[in-house]
């Protein structure tokens, strides 16, 4: 069950070498003894419950087929929408939304692994009174005795404490709750929240704006220190968008990204063209560039090094060169000055309206998250808080350091803690309220462009958990304290016409018509003063971590086990440190340093090194999220907590930290330990003018085609359905989607830390990263590999008992139940995809889990053999429906798990037989080719070279 990690305490897996009096031993006897009894009798008694059947079938339930229920999966406040997939009532996997704007039909990791979330046994299930199970009747007495005091003194005294709100009922919640107690005060913290986009639209336009680019239009886009496909908003629309223009099929590349950022990112590591530079750096380059382009106004630092000012020069003229088609992002790390420079930037260039689009601040409460909870704090200090309410926030574990608001809370007489987990901020509260998931309320929430989604349920409450809309109710007395009738009163006050029509049809499209933000027409200001820039010794730099983000989901084993993007850790976070910082440092990857802030050196904590090449030199990133101490299971005591050092002057870029190296070295779980081809040609790649030269550059050599001779049997010509798989490497953007939507559809379990160090992970699809070029200055590229289906497939040949098999339409697949373990299969793969049970790591004892499987696929055991199936579960329903229909299945009706996902559409599965089928189109790409191809495996699956636009001045 993909949960818990497997406890290697038994080598067993908890059933042999049992004790003689242990609770599996007992357990074994009876099932034992139940087995002779069914044997032995003829029939047996009633079941002991009540059984009791369908009266009346629930609407549009089909036995066997699958629901998918429109809504939306929120992040930091921004909704992207997605299909949630339900089998006879249980959520089982999440699809995105063909037709939000946010997803486009794809999605990220945090959403394939929220539907693990739901069903975590470690989610909030009680009341807490302090440390006493209490009531929610317990709590609405205690809130009534505290209400004349907030009605005599107008809710003096009353704060709440919420994250990032783009909710529209929830906005109008509070704002009625502030209407009716003017005194009370709405404070926002989210730790990553994007503190200089406002101030900066301020500088630049003199009022607020939230800015939405369209990538689609965009013929060239630098990114300063701007993780577009990562870590942003609206990230999955970036990345489809950009790539659309580089598919294999279409042969244009006529876009082009250059890249200047301190942390390796994946929008970096697909970039062209990339520079790795400290922020003040960048911020100087930016404002250089400024003066190139014509920009009146200092700029703000020395002249640049001779290789900066190439790029410097070569980057204007080619912004110039695309007017109206050029596109400047800029990152959170970026001071607001900077960011508003940008701004005109954009503006001076003929952006501002094409590729840049200024829109009315998306979030309900637009201020400065630093600034807010500062405020707070001291409020609670000076003891003018009575009443605190925290919806869904944790600021006991991600507050900025130096605010101590574990120490602050502790003065308030009545805190209020709702959330999903009973967290660290839950369990200092005077009272903790379970949340109900994303997946259980009606709520609603806006987009990265504004576009509003009405979240409808797809289960009932797993817990006792309510939604923070029905708190809000409860605290404002409000007349209505049901969830779906109070989203209803907030849309039939902004809707007109039939309200009922509205409603069903933004239920089942997952998004309100036509609520997108509408475009600004402003007007820039002349000119921006810079900021004051310093480089003061090692620079800290804090980033969500790809996978546990800002901690929220530090409890998810999916996302824990999840190879990172770029280092390919799993269970572990590291200060990352480029190849010439470490030297300078003496230190290497995995030494423990000592780790403090120049200005408070005696608050200090101790992590592992990770040489990581391509980043900046002089700065140290360290990954937030980790280090939790009730987050759950999963993820308590794994890593450190760098919000330790995280104060409001570091968050500001204005730290500097000390590095001491210790002598204690420490042993990370990696799933690649070899970044480097060593002159092999796994990934393929050309520059643009390489590619016109010679079009067929990826099968140019003998030894890259597949040989014509061969040892083995003739392929056996496959009459019906003939798969196969295209994966394009000119839009891989390496984000790991695919790897985690393909375990959440096939029922893969996690391992732990233990068995990932002895190579022992199981996932399907795996995302390798290579380095090209030096360490300082490399060249990364992906490339996802899932089981290849080889015709001539070398697996096939070895097994001694027939389990791995050709079926009649040409799948490499699995029989279970034939499986004897001998591991021959693996052996002999070459491209080492096949996956074995060495332990039962599959959870069966957790009930909640057991309902998270999806149910058309079969939970493997200890001993077997597994891998990439193609989704044949999926193959086999559309099979199915099309027999129904008396016909074949028609080319877009089989799509599986990581083609679904893939945020750029790199994945194209289909009927090989079929010649109007797009995977047919794909591959007769000029680009096409083979892994391993001298191998004459003959695999199914092939790749789409990969081609750089890149400006070989800047090469």
């Amino acid at each position: 069950m993909p949960h818990h990690p497997a406890s290697h305490g038994d080598a067993d897996g908890g059933h042999a070498g049992m004790a003689p009096d242990s609770m599996e031993r007992r357990t074994f006897l009876k099932i034992m003894a139940a087995s002779m009894a069914l044997a032995s009798g003829a029939c047996s008694g009633p079941p002991g419950e009540t059984i009791v059947p369908y009266v009346q079938m629930p609407e549009n339930m089909v036995l066997g087929q699958p629901l998918f229920y429109a809504t939306a999966f929120v992040r930091r406040g921004y909704a992207s929408g997605v299909l949630v997939e339900s089998n006879m009532g249980r959520p089982t996997k999440v699809e995105g939304n063909p037709h939000h704007p946010s997803s486009l039909g794809a999605s990220d990791v945090f959403a394939q692994a929220s539907i693990l979330q739901l069903w975590d046994p470690d989610r909030s299930q009680a009341v807490y009174n302090k440390t006493v199970l209490a009531t929610w009747q317990a709590f609405e007495t205690a809130l009534q005795a505290r209400r004349p005091a907030l009605d005599k003194n107008r809710g003096a005294g009353l704060r709440i404490l919420t994250g990032t709100i783009t909710s529209p009922t929830l906005a109008a919640q509070l704002t009625a709750l502030l209407k009716r107690y003017p005194e009370a005060r709405w404070h926002a913290w989210d730790p990553l929240h994007d503190d200089g986009a406002l101030p900066a639209a301020r500088l630049a336009f003199g009022q607020p704006a939230h800015t939405v680019f369209d990538f689609s239009r965009a013929a060239r886009v630098l990114c300063l220190d701007a993780d577009v496909f990562g870590d942003w908003p609206g990230a999955v629309r970036h990345a489809r968008d950009f790539t659309h223009a580089r598919k294999s099929e279409t042969r244009n590349f006529f876009n082009r990204m250059i890249a200047l950022e301190s942390t390796p990112t994946i929008t970096g590591a697909y970039a062209d063209s990339r520079l790795a530079l400290p922020p003040a750096e960048i911020e100087r380059f930016a404002w250089r560039l400024a003066g190139r382009l014509g920009i009146p106004g200092e700029t703000a630092g020395t002249a640049p090094a001779a290789d900066l000012g190439k790029w410097e020069e070569d980057l204007a003229k080619e912004l110039n060169a695309h007017r109206g088609a050029g596109l400047i992002a800029a990152g959170a790390s970026l001071s607001p000055q900077t960011r508003a420079l940008v701004h005109l930037m954009n503006a001076h260039l003929g952006n501002a309206g094409t590729t840049a689009l200024q829109i009315a601040p998306v979030e309900a409460l637009a201020v400065s998250h630093a600034e807010s909870i500062a405020q707070l704090v001291a409020d609670m200090r000076a003891g003018r808080v009575d009443s605190l309410f925290i919806l869904d926030a944790n600021p006991v574990y991600n507050a900025p350091a130096d605010l101590d608001f574990a120490d602050a809370l502790s003065k308030v007489p009545f805190s209020v803690h709702l959330g999903l987990y009973r967290d660290e901020t839950g369990r200092r509260t005077t009272w903790h309220l379970p949340q109900t998931h994303l997946y259980e309320q009606w709520s609603d929430a806006r987009a990265h462009d504004g576009t509003a989604t009405i979240l409808q349920p797809v289960i009932a409450p797993l817990y006792a958990g309510r939604s923070a809309h029905e708190l809000l109710a409860l605290l404002g007395i409000d007349t209505e304290r049901n969830g779906r009738a109070l989203v209803r009163r907030t849309w039939q006050q902004q809707s007109s016409g039939d309200f009922n029509n509205f409603w069903e049809a933004s239920l089942r499209s997952g998004l309100v018509e036509n609520s997108a933000g509408v475009p600004l027409k402003l007007r820039p200001a002349q000119a921006i003063q810079p900021p004051a820039l310093r480089n003061e010794g090692l620079a800290p730099l804090f980033a969500a971590d790809p996978s546990a983000g800002d901690g929220e989901f530090a409890n998810n084993a999916w996302l824990q086990e999840l190879p990172r993007p770029l280092s390919k850790l799993t269970w572990d976070n590291a200060a990352l440190l480029s190849p010439a910082t470490a030297r300078k440092l003496g230190v290497d990857t995995g030494d423990v340093v000592r780790l403090s802030l120049k200005d408070r050196p005696a608050i200090a904590l101790h992590a592992p090194v990770w040489v990581l090449p391509g980043h900046a030199d002089d700065a140290v990133t360290l990954p937030l999220g980790y280090g939790r101490t009730a987050a759950g299971r999963v993820g308590n005591r794994v890593g450190f907590d760098a919000y330790r050092l995280r104060t409001l002057a570091a968050m500001q870029g204005r730290g500097v930290l000390q590095l001491e190296k210790t002598r204690t070295r420490h042993a990370f779980a990696t799933t690649q330990n070899h970044a480097r081809m060593e002159g092999r040609d796994l990934v393929r790649m050309a520059t643009l003018e390489e590619y016109r030269r010679h079009p067929r550059f990826a099968t140019e050599l003998k030894r890259q085609r597949v040989p014509e001779e061969s040892l083995y049997p003739q392929v056996v010509p496959y009459e019906d359905y003939k798969w196969g798989m295209a994966i394009d490497l000119n839009t891989c953007i390496g984000c790991n989607a695919c790897t985690i939507a393909c375990q959440a559809e096939n029922n893969i379990p996690v391992v732990g830390k233990e068995e990932v160090i002895r190579g022992r992970e199981m996932h399907w699809i795996r995302v390798d990263r290579y380095y090209l070029g030096k360490a300082e200055r490399p060249r990364t590229v992906f490339q996802p590999v899932p089981c290849m289906h080889c015709e001539k497939a070398p697996c096939e040949e070895v097994c001694p008992v027939g389990a791995t098999v050709h079926d009649s339409e040409g799948l490499n697949v699995q029989v279970y139940n034939r499986c004897v373990g001998t591991r021959f299969c693996s052996n002999n793969c070459p491209y080492k995809v096949r996956r074995f049970n060495f332990l039962q790591y599959s959870n069966t004892d957790v009930d909640s889990l057991k309902a998270l499987q999806n149910p058309e696929v079969t939970v493997r055991r200890r001993g077997v053999m597994e891998k990439c199936s193609y989704c044949l579960q999926r193959v086999a329903r559309a099979r199915m429906e099309a027999e129904k229909l008396g016909r074949r299945i028609q080319d877009g009706e089989v799509v599986t798990a990581c083609q679904a996902v893939c945020p750029t559409e790199a994945i194209t599965f289909g009927d090989l037989n079929d010649s109007d089928s797009k995977v047919n189109r794909v591959k007769t790409s000029p680009l096409d080719y083979a892994l391993l191809a001298e191998l004459n495996t003959r695999p199914r699956t092939t790749y789409a070279a990969r081609v750089i636009n890149a400006d070989t001045e800047l090469e």
